[in-house]
């Protein structure tokens, strides 16, 4: 695969609604975009302590141990699920019932099943080099993709003077928020024991 057939496909993945994008996009309504780049580096993080040693090892890793990816498709059903759960539940709490910190952004990204694709199926290359330029381009985009789902979401936080995000009361945002992850972690769950 070409460097830019590669930045394509990740770019595109990254772009997808799933639970790191949503938590960003709700911490860029409720705090604004400064908010966001401070959990950058979290996402980053969580992104790369999963993809880095797929990468590196994940064919042989699943080879030896076929129920890891299962067990890790679970895990990040369970998470995502309670990321819902609590999101819903600080709905009615208001904006700070729910704090969207590092911590939470890079367990989210470290489970995020992208994750898995990125390190099983579109980082792994040939050799050292194109592995390495190809991680290069990954850390890009992820900066990039991660700044524009939250820029998005500070978007409605700005236009309403910080009050709501686009018309939208901080609680309905999150019951909205929470409604989607609830969703995602419903189909991780449904594709793991499927498949």
């Amino acid at each position: 695969m070409t460097l830019a057939a590669f930045s394509l496909a990740v770019l595109a993945l990254l772009l997808a609604p799933g639970p790191t994008n949503t938590l960003m996009a709700v911490a860029g309504a409720s705090h604004g975009l400064r908010r966001v780049v401070r959990l950058v580096p979290a996402e980053l993080a969580g992104y790369l302590l999963t993809v880095v040693p797929l990468a590196l090892m994940g064919a042989g890793l699943m080879a030896r141990a076929p129920g890891a990816a299962l067990l890790l498709k679970l895990a990040a059903a369970l998470w995502v699920m309670v990321l819902a759960l609590r999101l819903w539940r600080s709905g009615a709490a208001g904006a700070e019932g729910f704090a969207i910190g590092a911590g939470r952004i890079f367990v989210t990204t470290a489970l995020n099943p992208k994750a898995l694709i990125f390190g099983l199926v579109l980082v792994p290359a040939p050799s050292p080099a194109e592995v390495a330029a190809r991680l290069a381009v990954f850390c890009g985009l992820v900066v990039a993709v991660a700044l524009l789902w939250g820029g998005f979401g500070a978007l409605g936080h700005a236009r309403a003077g910080g009050a709501r995000a686009g018309g939208l009361q901080p609680g309905r945002l999150r019951r909205i928020a929470s409604g989607w992850l609830a969703l995602v972690s419903v189909s991780l769950l449904w594709g793991a024991l499927r498949g």
